[in-house]
């Protein structure tokens, strides 16, 4: 079975769905029906679940991971993924946008090039993230260097890429599977914005 959780820490929500091995899902919201909604979204149909008011050991760690990476820390992610049920495409998108290193970001073109598919596709694919921020949508941008979506809202998006700005100032390639992904410093971004 499935246990979902919801917690507040400072401000914030953070949600995670897990049994006793795996993560099936990660949120954070301003409330906790967020959280939760964030997280049922992404549940298999066919999983039961159930929502505890207490979290498990893993869900603690894992929940300590996704506040981390909200609050731009690093944190040592050593829990799998469970994406057995999620297609095949979806799973070379969500690793694809996990390449991507803090201090970069990609555009959902460059994301489409090392994946396959096109870039509408990878934005329908991050739109759906089941493990924000674990799986960095954050750092997936328009061609232009504008934001484009984020479920968490613009503004947020806009927070983490100014909380993880490095200094970089050149673009890199990164291995991924069979493909190339081309990454970009996140002040591209903040730049663009500024105009």
């Amino acid at each position: 079975m499935i246990g979902v959780y919801a917690k507040k820490i400072d401000d914030v929500w953070f949600g995670v769905a897990c049994d006793e091995h795996r993560v099936f899902g990660t949120s954070f919201a301003s409330t906790e029906n967020g959280a939760l909604a964030g997280l049922l979204q992404g549940l298999p149909f066919n999983v039961p679940f159930q929502v505890f008011s207490e979290p498990s050991a893993l869900a603690e760690r894992v929940l300590a991971v996704v506040k981390s990476i909200y609050e731009d820390r690093d944190a040592a992610q050593n829990f799998p993924l469970a994406t057995e049920h999620l297609p095949a495409y979806t799973r070379r998108v969500l690793e694809t946008a996990s390449a991507i290193p803090v201090g970069y970001v990609a555009t959902y073109g460059s994301v489409a090039k090392a994946a396959g598919g096109g870039a509408r596709a990878v934005g329908n694919v991050m739109a759906r993230n089941p493990f924000a921020p674990i799986v960095p949508c954050h750092r997936v941008v328009s061609a232009a260097f504008g934001l484009g979506g984020y479920g968490g809202g613009l503004d947020m998006k806009h927070a983490f890429l100014v909380r993880e700005k490095r200094g970089f100032t050149a673009p890199r390639s990164i291995q991924v599977g069979d493909g190339e992904l081309q990454v970009f410093p996140v002040e591209f971004v903040l730049r663009k914005l500024k105009e």
